[in-house]
């Protein structure tokens, strides 16, 4: 049956696996962990013998492209649905090692009982008892290899099982190697569907409807493409990734020589020792900083387009287009997993107060800062020394704003034609004039605090801005913000949460109200207790004059006054109760939004 957008087809197993064996069929996934459970793969054989239906296989044509010699360069299949079946066949029946969680090398072995009256016990993962009980196949892959002889084996079967005769054995290993010509549907896609076309198919033939994403695509174009480098760029891509949130897997990784002799490998190395978890980007983060900042474009549809070397214009597919679009690529690789450009850039998130990942919302946003960082590197109208001050700014703005929080990629493909068109410094002057307005500070930021998210950008945004100006904690002189969010403190509440509820306040959002939360060292969390503001701060000022300390460690009523102002909270706290805690949250909004506003300008 063939259509428009997509032509179905029968393939044997044997057909499949040949074509994969001849790099015509590539499968996208295959550099990366092999995530079925074992038991999977035992089902998967079992199905095959029974001859029971597998479902379908999703490939995606890549377009022929025009050579530079007038020629022209067959596309490659590439597999987007159906890789861990097929890994799991390679695995089974041809006897390919397949990469563990840990990206270690590992044979799945798949034993096959050829006389059991059991049809459950037929097929069973292979442990230490089918090497020593002779009436199993310990490992069925032998049976599927060229230089299986059925003559010979079956003699030699009969010899370790007396009771048996060569023909129930033949039998029975005829209908195993039968495995090897069962039909799988094979659904080729044609390269001319846009990715959205070919996301929508996906999810109406795949009955979990998990979305590809387009880095998905990406990565599949990267593992089709040797000839163009692709393969060993989409392995810097997979090991930087895996690398950066696993250091430790460093040691597995050199294991790989093909990559260690690349000049990737020792560009990536680094992150052996690094532990921070800032930015621990996926390959969907990494693959779109690096194609923005290069390309100056922000949907990863069109690199998609790229790498398949389509002319925008004229709308057909060349090589030279393809060589263009891979040499672009590898550098915006090479300068996301610089060492230097990697550390200086997340120098800027911390010199901004985001020290901790529980500080950070959106990796959206992470991903433009950092693509903005590597194209003011190249902007002659920048200073070096403001380039980390610029990266902060609009960090921080487009946090408070939401600005990559819906439709980012539109989003962040209408500010990369922005910039250049206007250049950054307009660009950004427009955008700040319309963004952060007077009323955004006064009126917005404080409706945005209204909210009982301990996530919400906005808080988040607060506890950077304490950060950032070396805040005090509440009611202790020395004891940093900055200490309690990355070592020993939590977020508690100002009115205590006992107390709100005790006396009548048992809805859980107003309690739990963000201008409530204030992080706490231990200690002065367990001396409030459950008192209410009136008694403990009663306390706090009580002790300036008598100094003898109680509660936290201020015996100064100056210092006690700048610790509630770096706190935002009002002066008059020692006076309120549960009747003035409406009026708290109100005060305290605009106050935290006051500080925010002043850390934003001294950025």
């Amino acid at each position: 049956m063939t259509g428009e957008k997509f032509t179905l087809l029968q393939y044997p197993i044997k057909g499949i696996l040949g074509l994969i064996e001849t790099e015509q069929f590539v499968i996208p996934e295959i550099q990366r962990p092999f995530v079925w459970k074992r038991k999977q793969v035992r089902d998967l054989i079992d199905s095959l013998y029974n001859g029971y239906p597998t479902g379908y296989i999703i490939t995606w044509k890549n377009p022929d492209v025009k050579t530079k010699d007038g020629g022209v360069s067959n596309g490659k299949h590439v597999l987007i649905d159906g890789q861990q079946r097929i890994t799991a066949l390679m695995a089974a029946i041809s006897g390919k090692e397949v990469l563990d969680e840990d990206f270690n090398l590992d044979r799945i072995k798949i034993a096959f009982n050829p006389l059991t009256t059991d049809n459950t016990k037929r097929f069973e993962v292979q442990d230490a008892s089918h090497l020593k009980n002779k009436r199993w196949i310990p490992d069925i892959s032998v049976v599927f290899d060229n230089s299986f002889d059925p003559f010979d084996f079956a003699i030699n079967y009969c010899k370790d099982n007396p009771d048996v005769k060569p023909n129930e054995v033949n039998k029975a290993i005829t209908e195993l190697k039968a495995i090897a010509n069962r039909q799988i549907g094979v659904i080729e896609l044609d390269h001319s569907l846009e990715i959205d076309e070919v996301t929508e198919i996906f999810i109406r033939i795949n009955s979990k409807g998990t979305a590809l994403s387009q880095s998905d695509f990406v990565m599949s174009k990267m593992a089709a493409d040797i000839e163009h480098g692709g393969n060993m760029l989409r392995k810097t891509v997979d090991y930087f990734c895996h690398l950066a949130s696993k250091p430790e897997f460093y040691a597995q990784m050199t294991h790989d020589k093909d990559f260690q002799l690349s000049p990737y490998a020792d560009k990536i190395k680094w992150l052996a020792k690094d532990y921070d978890d800032i930015y621990d980007p996926d390959y969907g983060d990494m693959l779109r900083v690096s194609f923005m900042h290069q390309f100056r474009r922000g949907k990863l549809a069109d690199l998609v387009s790229l790498l398949s070397g389509r002319d925008f214009e004229t709308k057909e597919y060349r090589d030279d287009i393809v060589d263009s679009s891979y040499q672009q690529l590898d550098k915006g690789i090479q300068n996301f997993i610089n060492e230097y450009n990697f550390d200086q850039f997340i120098m800027a998130i911390k010199g901004a107060g985001f020290i901790s990942n529980k500080l950070l919302n959106s990796a959206m946003t992470l991903d433009f800062a950092y693509t903005l960082y590597l194209m003011l590197l190249d902007d002659p109208t920048i200073p070096n020394a403001q380039i980390k001050r610029y990266v902060q700014k609009w960090f921080v703005m487009s946090t408070l704003t939401g600005r990559y929080t819906f439709s980012p990629e539109s989003n962040m493909d209408r500010d990369m034609r922005s910039i250049s068109e206007k250049g950054f410094l307009n660009f950004f002057a427009e955008v700040e004039a319309s963004s952060l307005s007077d009323s955004f500070w006064t009126i917005t930021l404080p409706q945005n605090l209204e909210t009982s998210s301990v996530n919400s950008p906005a808080f988040n945004t607060f506890i950077a801005a304490q950060i950032n100006l070396n805040c005090n904690s509440m009611l202790m002189n020395g004891t940093k913000i900055s200490d309690l969010v990355t070592i020993s403190g939590d977020v508690h509440h100002i009115f205590p949460r006992a107390y709100l509820k005790n006396n009548g306040v048992d809805n859980k959002t107003k309690y739990n109200q963000v201008a409530n939360y204030i992080y706490l060292d231990t200690q002065v969390n367990k001396a409030i207790s459950d008192d209410a503001p009136c008694v403990y701060f009663a306390k706090a000022k009580q002790q300036c004059e008598t100094k003898e300390i109680k509660l936290g460690n201020i015996s100064d009523i100056g210092l006690l006054t700048s610790n509630l102002e770096e706190n935002c909270i009002p002066d008059n706290i020692d006076t309120m109760n549960v009747t003035s805690y409406e009026a708290f949250l109100f005060e305290r909004r605009k106050m935290m939004a006051a500080l925010i506003e002043k850390y934003y300008k001294g950025l």
